[in-house]
């Protein structure tokens, strides 16, 4: 069945291209009115241009605070969906404005700002993109920021994914003990084929021509947790190819992943570092 989301507006960060893209697509073609939040606004017109209905285009970038701050000011309506999809993945080690490891920076420290600076707005759902590479992720407490561990970019990545669904659970936690509606959901787009790979190596480039889906597919199971009937604190991810093609359902997730502890200390540790805290 499909959802009807006429009169809703949904924000969708990074939806310049790929599962971002692919998702504007569907939720406009369901009747929201999308607002692609894009750090490059130029691109984010073409892409507009590609998504039915109404849309916006408002320039964010989730590596910078001071834009994150500037877009969560400028916002005055409902949300009823805040899709944080934009994230990057980056072959050696770089720092966002504010000086964090720019993976952490920008896949969760980003999002944990806006989200929380959206929050009084959101009537729906918040939903996070995250990977299953979040099994090889590891919260380390006294190095968050890379600053004395030697760097592994694979690693890096993994622990913002990891952060991502520890966002979802004590995010949900949280709006559950301010008696609200609203639900955090995470989601597992699969292997797809987007430009977060065009630095990849040669082996990768040749998994990727042999069994990655198109965006289109790995945008299911992000809508599935945007409009499914699925519990808060859910992650959702492709039903077939070990969870990486293909449909979309609730999936597991590591063992540090559903370790409400750990949500908390690194949901503190956030907001000392973005000086962004729970809006309920």
């Amino acid at each position: 069945m499909t959802p009807v989301l006429t009169g809703k507006t949904v924000i969708v960060t990074g939806a310049n291209s790929g599962v971002g893209l692919a998702t504007a697509q569907a939720l406009g073609g369901y009747g929201a009115r999308v607002v692609l939040a894009v750090r490059d606004t130029a691109k984010g017109a073409s892409a507009a241009a590609t998504v039915p209905g109404l849309t916006e285009v408002r320039h964010l970038d989730l590596a910078d605070l001071a834009s994150v701050r500037r877009f969560a000011a400028a916002w005055t309506e409902p949300i009823h969906l805040l899709i944080n999809n934009a994230g990057t993945s980056a072959p050696e080690l770089e720092r966002t404005a504010d000086g964090f490891e720019l993976h952490f920076g920008t896949n969760h420290l980003g999002p944990f700002a806006l989200t929380n600076l959206l929050l009084p707005h959101v009537t729906g759902r918040v939903v996070s993109v995250s990977s299953q590479a979040e099994r090889m992720g590891r919260i380390d407490f006294d190095d968050l920021n890379w600053e004395r561990t030697r760097y592994r970019p694979s690693r890096a990545y993994a622990t913002s994914k990891l952060a991502n669904i520890l966002f979802s659970t004590e995010l949900q936690r949280r709006l559950n003990a301010a008696g609200s509606k609203v639900l955090a959901v995470t989601a597992h787009p699969g292997f797809v084929a987007t430009n977060i790979y065009d630095g990849a190596s040669r082996g990768t480039k040749l998994m990727l021509r042999l069994f990655a889906q198109g965006p289109e597919e790995g945008a299911l199971p992000v809508l599935h947790a945007a409009t499914g009937s699925v519990p808060g604190d859910s992650f959702i991810g492709p039903r077939h190819w070990m969870h990486m093609r293909g449909g979309a359902e609730p999936i597991g997730r590591s063992r540090t992943a559903q370790n409400e502890d750990v949500a908390r200390r690194l949901w503190d540790a956030s907001e000392k570092l973005t000086g962004v805290s729970f809006s309920l």
